[in-house]
């Protein structure tokens, strides 16, 4: 149901990217909920959603990749 992968658009900036696909059976306010705890207990926030003609969402979410710098 979930897919990760990493990508970086510019330098210095790393995102990770996570996939997940919601059938038709769940309603829209149960998306809503599920996306939104997400964003508030992971950190994610929203890059895409598909919504294909069966009815099945794709929604990418994505949220930066802090390194951490070692200092002396």
């Amino acid at each position: 149901m979930s897919k990760r992968e990493q990508r970086s658009s510019r330098p210095g900036v790393e995102w990770e990217f996570d996939k997940i696909s919601f059938s038709r059976d769940f309603s829209r306010n149960v998306v809503t909920k599920l996306l939104v705890e997400r964003a508030e207990h992971g950190g994610w926030e929203l890059d895409r959603v598909r919504i294909s003609s069966d009815g099945i969402r794709r929604v990418v979410l994505r949220r930066k990749i802090i390194r951490a710098v070692r200092t002396a």
